[in-house]
């Protein structure tokens, strides 16, 4: 899939889950609900941080670069390590480590770790990067031909109100965790949401995705799942644009209005 249908399904998906919350009786305090939605959004384009043409690897100039050739050089390497004997030869690491099951929750750990103990700078650090990816993804049209300046502080500034917002008693800092000390675990929830998504989306594409790694699959550990061949699209036809694009935006709609006991 292309960024605005990854970051689309990212945010549906979120909606989606906070209808299913409120229906068990456990409805998401509204900050939550926009806030899990943006971050799922962004998050949804991470996986692609193993390509250097991505959005990802774009939006944050000579760094997501940087951070884009080690993160290719380091699936490769561990593809090649870890590769079964049905797996066939690569000469990168686009869709591999990124894009497993395992990459999503240790990266969803690690945002959940670094937001409990490294107190409000790293909420708003994990707030910027995921709400100027969030941008990126929805708003891509205007993202263009904006300078990337202008999205930073886009980015920096929403991570700044939304942050106060969320800090407010009953606004969603302790939702789900509610001891002591536990304020904002939940931010890894939403990111590991949208890298499952993603990767569940690039599955219906051509190339599959190789999600269950490092379980193998026969004589592939890097077997690359995904429904029939004749049900798969390529990125960026039709199908993606106008099905899927379309489909995300209704069920996202519905989410959130469910979520938000309207309907």
């Amino acid at each position: 899939m292309m960024g605005p249908a990854h970051s689309l399904s990212g945010a549906a998906a979120w909606l989606g889950v906070g209808a299913a919350a409120a229906a068990a009786g456990h409805t998401m305090p509204w900050p939550v609900l926009v806030v899990g939605a943006l971050i799922t959004a962004g998050a949804a384009l991470a996986p692609d941080l193993d390509h250097k043409s991505a959005t990802i690897s774009r939006a944050f100039g000579p760094v997501s670069k940087g951070v884009c050739e080690i993160v290719d050089k380091l699936s490769y390497a561990v593809y090649k390590a870890t590769k079964g004997p049905g797996d066939p030869r690569r000469t990168g690491g686009h869709r591999t480590l990124t894009h497993t099951w395992l990459w999503a929750v240790l990266t969803g750990g690690a945002a959940s770790v670094a937001a409990v103990t490294g107190g409000r700078w790293a909420v708003l650090a994990i707030l910027f990067v995921h709400l100027v990816l969030a941008v990126e993804g929805l708003l891509w049209r205007a993202a263009r031909v904006s300078s990337d300046v202008l999205v930073w502080l886009l980015g920096a500034t929403s991570a700044w109100i939304l942050a106060g917002v969320l800090d407010q008693p009953g606004n969603g800092s302790d939702w789900l965790f509610a001891a002591p000390g536990q304020e904002y675990l939940w931010l890894g929830l939403p990111i590991v949401l949208g890298a499952l998504v993603h990767d569940i989306g690039d599955a219906l594409t051509v190339s599959g995705c190789p999600i269950l790694w490092p379980i193998p699959l026969g004589r592939k550990r890097w077997y690359p799942l995904g429904p029939p061949k004749a049900m798969r699209f390529r990125a960026g036809s039709w199908v993606e644009l106008k099905v899927l694009m379309p489909a995300f935006m209704i069920l996202g709609g519905l989410g959130g209005a469910a979520a938000l006991n309207v309907i």
